[in-house]
């Protein structure tokens, strides 16, 4: 019996140091009416002066906002994208006026869809290293941000 409940306190301490543990694949930030989760990016291919960002952002309160801005340390041109198709090609273009987060949604920017734009990257961020940003919206304000930089394959759920 002795055994049985050290095995089960041996357990339970496992799975709470594994609950409590933070994750760098889920981090989230929550500004005001806002939930930004787990902002990240793939390094692009060698050469490239371009790189986008992806997250999630939920807006749990009663009215709108909008997502107007965004700034990179990686670049000094930061876009908000969206992707379209254009008879038989997919096209990119910028949202003008910013993004709008309905109330009580969540508006996903992912690969191939709406995303951060990062122009004029002079030096690619390397894959497990992170990089420091801000999101400006227009009723919440401005939140900084840091990116998770992961294998150029990966997709949202790396």
């Amino acid at each position: 019996m002795k055994l049985i409940k050290e095995i089960a306190f041996a357990s339970a301490l496992t799975l709470a140091s594994l609950v409590a543990m933070p994750s760098a694949f889920a981090h989230e930030i929550k500004f005001g009416d806002l939930v930004i989760s787990h902002p990240w990016s793939r390094q692009s291919p060698m050469g490239a002066d371009v790189s986008a960002g992806f997250l999630k952002i939920t807006n749990n309160g009663a009215a709108d906002d909008k997502l107007v801005s965004g700034t990179a340390e990686i670049a000094p041109v930061v876009q908000i994208h969206d992707m379209k198709m254009d008879g038989d090609m997919m096209k990119m273009f910028e949202i003008e006026g910013g993004l709008v987060i309905p109330a009580g949604q969540t508006v996903e920017l992912k690969p191939k869809a709406k995303h951060i734009m990062f122009m004029k990257v002079a030096k690619q961020p390397a894959v497990d290293t992170s990089f420091k940003g801000t999101l400006t919206f227009e009723k919440a304000g401005t939140v900084e941000i840091e990116y998770e930089v992961v294998d150029p394959q990966a997709t949202m759920d790396h």
